[in-house]
């Protein structure tokens, strides 16, 4: 598979000729050969996106919400590309996949219906007859990165929104899912986006932050929506700060499902295999600790590890049914191998599953977590997810927010009432009672606390994020001032 960059809605090679190629991370053959898009490459991509804004800012919302809806079916209609273009490139399911692209479509047509949700509001005024109100407008062109996680879907509203409230958008794709990435902007293409409104780019890793940093700083550039690792968060936060421009941060999750002791074992158990495991658990809300009550602890472990070993592991290419495919890179394995070393030396057990092999890892389970273990704290982003023991609800909402990260979360009790008291007292963006960690739907909002980042996706929220919101005032034409 080869790709290029997208401007003014024409593939063309990187300004020097420039590629890198995306490796299976297993095999190490190459899947994906890509642009290596350069510094000028990227200032290109700017100032089409720039040109562009000056027309689509003052688009019909009737047009940008035709253009979204045929989007969407154009992106459907691509979802055999994009299940052999995720399975090569990302190590995805043709469950994972397919998801991926359904989300995305009712994502596009979400997007769309805000067309006409774009509104001010009036004000009252102490002045005679004047009219106070505020108007929504767009701020420009937006700077969008996503990773190669749940490609399609990240990209969908990464792209969506910003141009829904009359911006264009930069689109920098993720070294690891170039193809994937691309095909979304095809979708958009041939749905009549006009040229510059999406402008893709592609550049190789090591030339990642000189090309982040010129986007970041180009003052056509008005707002930045990543969606990544904390620690890259941060560097974005930072960059642009000093350039006094507004970001939207989806970062990292080490989210917790919480098992009360009346809880369904058998629900819990299920919502702890689809959330621990969908994707080989490399989803930022994927679960990464399940706090149970002691009392019914050893009764949860037993069936969550005899589900967990059933699930089929393998090569999406070879074997699309599978669910447990390769990690993103090899050098995931060493990572994860070393926090269940320190995990089992510190007193913990495997309850199913063990060490990984590189890239490929069976369902894991380390039972008996505690505090002082690194998989107590750190992102694990792999087939493996930890239970941490407890006893009664005060230490359950304590465990839960122990950690840094706020983002999903869920709890499981009979008691509605009791669970929602507790998914009160949750520090996450999102809480579930009696359901997963992973969820999304496009009408609900979506986003983290604390190291989690900051802003929203998704729903009526998301208008704030890629609009200014402007006050206007009607006056008298003569008026009396006291001096």
């Amino acid at each position: 598979m080869d790709t290029q960059l997208l401007i003014d809605n024409l593939a063309r090679s990187a300004k020097d000729g420039a590629t890198f190629e995306r490796r299976h991370p297993t095999s190490g053959s190459v899947v994906t050969t890509a642009a290596a898009g350069s510094v000028d490459d990227a200032i290109a991509a700017v100032d089409s996106a720039s040109t562009a804004y000056k027309s689509w800012r003052r688009s019909a919302p009737s047009e940008r919400r035709r253009i979204l809806l045929k989007a969407a079916d154009a992106l459907e209609a691509r979802t055999p590309a994009f299940i052999e273009a995720m399975a090569a490139e990302v190590g995805a399911s043709a469950l994972w996949a397919g998801f991926n692209v359904y989300l995305a479509a009712n994502l596009f047509r979400e997007a769309a219906s805000l067309a006409t949700q774009i509104q001010g509001e009036t004000i009252p005024t102490d002045k005679p007859g004047a009219l106070s109100m505020t108007v929504r407008q767009p701020v420009g062109v937006v700077l969008s990165i996503v990773p190669w996680n749940g490609p399609v879907v990240l990209a969908a509203r990464a792209i969506a929104y910003p141009i829904v409230c009359g911006n264009t958008v930069v689109f920098r794709a993720s070294e690891s899912s170039p193809k994937t990435h691309m095909l979304v902007a095809e979708a958009l293409v041939e749905a009549g986006l006009p040229a510059g409104v999406l402008n893709v780019l592609t550049n190789a890793p090591q030339d990642a932050p000189e090309v982040i940093d010129a986007l970041i700083a180009h003052k056509a550039v008005r707002r930045i929506n990543f969606t990544g690792s904390t620690r890259v968060g941060r560097i974005i936060a930072q960059k642009a700060a000093t350039h006094l421009k507004r970001c939207l941060l989806e970062l990292g999750g080490k989210s917790p499902l919480v098992v009360l002791d009346d809880a369904n074992v058998d629900e819990a158990v299920k919502a702890a295999v689809f959330g621990s495991f969908l994707y080989q658990g490399q989803i930022c809300m994927s679960t990464e600790r399940i706090v149970v009550d002691e009392s019914i602890a050893d009764e949860f472990v037993a069936k969550f590890a005899a589900r967990a070993r059933e699930l089929p592991c393998g090569d999406p290419i070879k074997e699309p049914g599978c669910v447990i495919g390769p990690m993103i890179v090899k050098e995931s394995g060493a990572r994860l191998n070393a926090m269940i070393d320190d995990a089992l030396g510190k007193g913990a057990q495997l309850a199913c599953g063990g060490y990984a092999d590189g890239a490929r890892m069976p369902a894991t389970i380390v039972d008996h977590v505690k505090p002082g273990m690194k998989i107590y704290d750190e992102e694990t982003f792999g087939p493996i997810t930890t239970v941490v023991r407890v006893q009664g609800v005060d230490q359950a909402i304590a465990t839960a927010n122990d950690t840094p990260y706020g983002l999903s979360s869920g709890v499981f009790g009979r008691d509605v009432t009791r669970a929602l008291a507790v998914a009160m007292e949750l520090e996450y963006g999102s809480v579930h009672v009696n359901g997963a960690t992973v969820q999304n739907e496009a009408q609900a909002p979506y986003g983290g606390t604390k190291d989690s980042g900051y802003g929203r996706f998704d729903g009526r929220a998301v208008i704030d994020e890629f609009t200014e919101l402007k006050w206007l005032t009607i006056e008298p034409s003569v008026q009396q001032y006291p001096v």
